[in-house]
């Protein structure tokens, strides 16, 4: 059984946010793969157990080892991620493309939670009430910009650096990290477009994917990496 732990962390809400900004901060040549949070079975019946255990062993998995792959012997292998978002305009595309997906995709799975069993901070409900009048108004932009989207993709929640909120969409394995988003911003909470991520369940109802996908947010972990993000400040 996968022990419910991010890496080498333990479990708790802090410590989520901690193993975030690790990842970041760790150098591709010290990376270890990440550990799943659930059992793959966990999310049902919201995501099917067969679309997470192909999503995370295979894909992300992929993403992975791919990295590495094309890290090694090269300048990035002793860089951290954040050093490649900095610099992703001069990144070669295979780097590019599986450190986006990799991060992407811890993200992704730290966000989820089965059973929705989890409460938003007050200081993160204040920041959704001013960016976007209400939780419900938010639901219905990140709705929006997933089914508007076209192809594969990203669509976030992030935090400005005056800690306001803002939807936004990447293509590919691109995020707001990066120093080519059209809006940087830091990510506290990732929405996966790719087929994989939905197509056993809902087919080409992305729109329901998304709209059900709300029933699996943690929004403690959320509110933790918002509550990060103004830390910072």
């Amino acid at each position: 059984m996968r022990k419910l732990i991010f890496a080498t962390f333990l479990v708790g809400l802090g410590t989520m946010v901690q193993a975030q900004t690790s990842w970041l901060n760790t150098k591709v040549s010290e990376m270890s793969f990440y550990t799943l949070p659930f059992e793959y079975e966990s999310l049902e019946p919201i995501i099917d157990k067969a679309t997470v255990e192909i999503h995370y062993s295979k894909h992300q998995r992929s993403y992975f080892d791919k990295l590495i792959s094309a890290a090694k012997g090269t300048e990035y292998y002793n860089k951290t991620l954040a050093e490649i978002f900095e610099e992703i305009n001069s990144v070669p595309a295979a780097i590019r493309n599986n450190a986006g997906g990799y991060f992407n995709h811890i993200l992704y799975w730290d966000v989820l939670k089965p059973g929705n069993r989890s409460n938003t901070s007050k200081e993160l409900l204040n920041a959704i009430t001013l960016s976007f009048g209400s939780t419900d108004e938010l639901k219905r932009q990140v709705t929006q910009e997933a089914t508007n989207f076209f192809g594969s993709g990203w669509v976030w929640l992030c935090a400005d650096r005056n800690g306001g909120l803002f939807v936004c969409s990447t293509p590919n394995q691109d995020n707001p990290l990066m120093a080519n988003a059209q809006k940087i911003g830091t990510p506290i909470l990732a929405i996966d477009l790719w087929e994989h991520s939905y197509y056993l369940k809902y087919q080409n109802r992305r729109a329901d994917y998304v709209n059900q996908l709300w029933d699996a947010i943690n929004w403690e972990v959320v509110s933790e990496l918002y509550k990060q993000t103004n830390s910072k400040k």
